[in-house]
């Protein structure tokens, strides 16, 4: 090597000069082998990545994620930190870390939703370049749309989520129907089970003013060709034909009484009850109430059907995307391990063990055919068409105020405080 060898000419040339130069080399000799012993040492030490998340998703990271992760890679240690039950507590929070200045959270784990507020606040490296299409493909492509900004990828995901329609087999079977392909052959099929005294309700959808509204909204406004604002023009079409007719359609399932009157208070866990009770049809819900309603303490155990959520009469339907993925908050000391933490939780493999410990939806396509995966899910051929056909909430930096302005002018039209025209129209305001 040029340095040891200079230094050796440089010892040797003065070695016999004097005993001061001869302690001089002993003594630089000395130094040098510490610091080339201790230097590997220091290069060594352990880096912490720092992960904030909702306190029940903790305990699957940690019994999967973290283990194995940490195992591949012993110098990385990744902190999960245990937020608040709540979403949106835990979006708080990233929030008034990066507010307040450099955020302690290393790796950031993104709702969709959160995607395009955090990277247009600047707070989110961008890895774009980091990904190749290649290794993108591998993903449901709106999962991966639901990780870009302004055509830049800013999150990975980790975890797919899309809402769906769930029915009963049994009861379709036993009135002589096949699955709806309408809203209006459900609202048809669900009268005429009532009617025959099968059930008591025939569709359940999430009415309160919350996330869940704006969610379930955006299905039937797909449902019925409408759009809720244009990332790339931020036109709001809340006001156009389409969306009125969506609203009169929730209206009519309340006024006909296919829905319960109270349905435009419920949330998600409102709807799974009366549905696993087995007093309903139909339920618009998410992935996760498959499991509750196959339980064999479960009335509806083997009865239950699922498919993506259905349009009106000449238009398309689609499920709204859920989920979860990782980003890398932009003041990070370790960029480098924070991108090697998301291609490992983004791998087949760990992906693969995170979903038979905690039964959560794959972002990766080919484990809905995994041959493991379906011994223990054999729905989730099913549920990849869902996926496939997931619509995206607008991805807009203003997102979060866009979403409470709808929930509150939808919830004043769901309970005929406004008319839909005159709701919608004030979401233009």
């Amino acid at each position: 090597m040029p340095l040891l060898q200079l230094l050796n000419r440089f010892l040797v040339k003065h070695w016999r000069q004097s005993q001061l130069w001869r302690r001089l080399s002993l003594l630089v000799i000395f130094v040098f082998g510490v610091v080339l012993a201790i230097g590997p040492v220091f290069s060594q030490q352990t880096v912490t990545l720092k992960l904030l998340m909702t306190a029940p998703d903790a305990p699957p990271w940690n019994n999967v994620m973290v283990k194995q992760f940490e195992e591949k890679y012993p110098r990385i240690k990744l902190q999960i930190v245990e937020g608040p039950n709540a979403t949106n507590l835990v979006e708080d929070l990233y929030t008034s870390a990066f507010l307040l200045g450099d955020s302690p959270y290393d790796l950031i784990n993104m709702d969709v939703i959160w995607t395009p507020k955090f990277a247009a606040a600047g707070w989110l490296m961008d890895l774009t370049d980091e990904f190749s299409q290649a290794e993108l493909a591998v993903f449901s492509s709106p999962d991966v749309e639901g990780g870009r900004y302004q055509d830049r990828l800013y999150r990975l995901p980790v975890r797919s989520d899309a809402g769906m329609l769930y029915y009963r087999k049994d009861l379709l079977e036993k009135a002589g129907y096949q699955p709806p392909q309408t809203f209006e052959e459900l609202v048809k099929i669900s009268r005429d089970i009532q009617q025959k005294g099968l059930a008591r309700w025939g569709y359940l959808w999430q009415g309160r003013q919350y996330e869940g509204a704006a969610a379930m909204f955006v299905e039937v406004l797909q449902g019925f060709g409408g759009f809720w604002v244009n990332p790339e023009t931020l036109e709001v079409g809340l006001d156009k034909p389409e969306a009125i007719q969506a609203i009169q359609f929730l209206l009519g399932t309340v006024s006909q009484g296919v829905s319960p009157p109270g349905v435009t208070t419920y949330m998600e866990e409102d709807t799974r009850r009366i549905f696993q009770s087995g007093e309903a049809v139909f339920l618009r819900s998410w992935p996760y109430v498959w499991p509750l309603a196959n339980a064999d303490n479960s009335p509806i155990k083997g009865k239950v059907g699922i498919m993506p959520l259905i349009p009106s009469q000449g238009h398309q339907g689609g499920s709204c995307l859920g989920g979860w993925g990782l980003g890398i908050s932009k003041t990070t000391q370790h960029p480098k391990e924070a991108l090697q933490a998301i291609r490992f939780v983004t791998s087949q493999a760990a992906q693969k063990n995170f979903i038979l410990e905690a039964g959560y939806v794959p972002s990766r396509k080919e484990l809905f055919a995994d041959p493991q995966v379906l011994a223990k899910y054999r729905y989730y051929p099913e549920l990849l068409k869902v996926v496939q056909k997931a619509v995206l909430r607008p991805s807009i930096a203003q997102y979060a105020q866009a979403s409470d302005i709808l929930q509150r002018y939808l919830s004043a039209a769901l309970t005929n405080q406004q008319t839909p025209e005159a709701a919608m129209e004030s979401c233009r305001e």
